[in-house]
């Protein structure tokens, strides 16, 4: 075993639900601590325990997550009625993801893992797209509302200061529907720094797309905003790297992401990043295979979580005591981006060099044909254990096999 790799700093741990919760341990246990000694401040988010302490700890462990700087997390449930029955819990408790959002204030980051073998849905795709969504405001804190028979629809701003904009917007000559929705320049601009950011880190070009021939004022905001924070912040470091800044047409940015390769970071507004998000993890082949990546608009605070749920399905068949072949590669990309994060921040080479190298034995391992279920019913369509897939811990003993032989290179 070769000697530990020291981090200066701590790294905060949420620990999550189900199938996942149990994939978490042995991640930990096999392929984490013993090669690298860190401090982890943990918290439980498992939903028992949120139950608890009324939801303090999910409050407690992003704010831990803003003092150190880097979390690492578990995927959690949020419960709705029939989880809050199953669990006899106080109250339907929130999203723990939405809640950690709302104190960092970050930018979502998803991001494919690519392996060869596992066929995509849009060919030329090779490498990474990471999408950047702006989840703040637009439609999902929009006022949508009905209107019946004739009349006139207008929307309204005062001003502290006494100032007042009216516009007419349409009259009615009929039944209809209307929508109001808002942002904030302090939260395009905090997107903007986060995007900016996440292309530096990456060394990856920045697309922003909008629809501001249309939306002149809103989408053109939106315009407007990242090219002052580009040329007043960014633009002699990108420069400098080489990395290039456009903003795109939405239209034109999704005929040209379908025709690209990769490696380009697209910052989408919160409706079109919900969708993108999704068609970028499924045109890659497996919703399994996404990193998620929650990162502040100053780039010194990040939290890391794999892109799925609590795999409720398999963890039935295992509480009923059969095996199950669950994919953790997600889960053990939620530990190397943060560690990875965390060695960027503490400029710990050794420490960044095992997350690419756990990483690297997780897509070689896929490739050489030893996967889970869900991955090998995207080459075949009948599979069977032991010649096409492998059981959980079977594919998690063969990735610690091949981590410690390519350590003692």
């Amino acid at each position: 075993m070769p000697e530990k790799i020291k981090v200066a700093n701590p790294v905060v741990e949420l620990d999550g639900d189900e199938m996942t919760r149990i994939i978490w341990k042995f991640i930990k246990d096999k392929l984490i601590l013993p090669y690298i000694d860190v401090d982890l401040k943990y918290y439980d988010l498992g939903i028992e325990y949120r139950d608890e302490t009324n939801d303090q700890v999910t409050i407690d462990a992003a704010n831990a997550i803003r003092q150190y700087g880097v979390g690492i997390k578990c995927a959690t449930i949020t419960p709705d009625e029939a989880r809050v029955k199953e669990f006899n819990l106080k109250q339907m408790w929130k999203s723990p993801n939405g809640t950690i959002r709302n104190i960092l204030d970050g930018t979502v980051f998803r991001e494919p893992i690519v392996c060869e073998n596992v066929p995509r849905l849009v060919p030329n795709w090779t490498a990474p797209i990471c999408i950047g969504r702006h989840a703040f405001g637009d439609q999902y804190r929009a006022t949508d509302f009905l209107t019946k028979g004739k009349g006139k629809l207008t929307i309204k701003f005062e001003g502290e200061d006494g100032n007042v904009i009216e516009h007419e917007v349409y009259n009615f000559k009929g039944d209809g529907v209307a929508l109001a929705m808002y942002n904030t320049d302090e939260s395009i601009r905090g997107f903007a720094r986060a995007c900016f950011n996440q292309a530096i880190m990456k060394e990856w070009p920045l697309y922003l797309s909008t629809k501001n021939t249309i939306l002149k004022k809103y989408d053109g905001r939106f315009k407007d905003i990242f090219e002052e924070v580009y040329e007043n912040e960014f633009k002699e470091k990108m420069e400098e790297l080489d990395v290039v800044y456009e903003h795109r047409l939405i239209d034109d940015m999704v005929a040209s992401a379908l025709k690209w390769h990769g490696n380009f970071v697209w910052a989408c507004k919160n409706y079109d990043g919900d969708v993108q998000s999704d068609t970028v993890a499924q045109g890659f082949g497996s919703l399994g295979l996404m990193t998620s990546t929650l990162v502040t608009p100053d780039g010194k605070t990040m939290e890391a979580e794999a892109a799925h749920g609590t795999v409720t399905r398999h963890y039935r068949e295992h509480q009923k005591g059969k095996p199950t072949s669950t994919n953790p590669i997600a889960s053990i990309f939620a530990w190397t981006r943060g560690l990875e994060f965390r060695g960027k921040l503490d400029n710990n080479q050794p420490l960044i060099d095992f997350c690419h190298a756990l990483e690297e034995v997780c897509i070689a391992t896929v490739e050489s044909g030893k996967m889970t279920k869900d991955l090998a019913i995207t080459i075949k369509a009948k599979v069977e254990h032991g010649k096409d897939y492998l059981y959980t811990e079977e594919f998690l003993d063969e990735l610690d096999k091949a981590l410690q032989q390519k350590l003692e290179k």
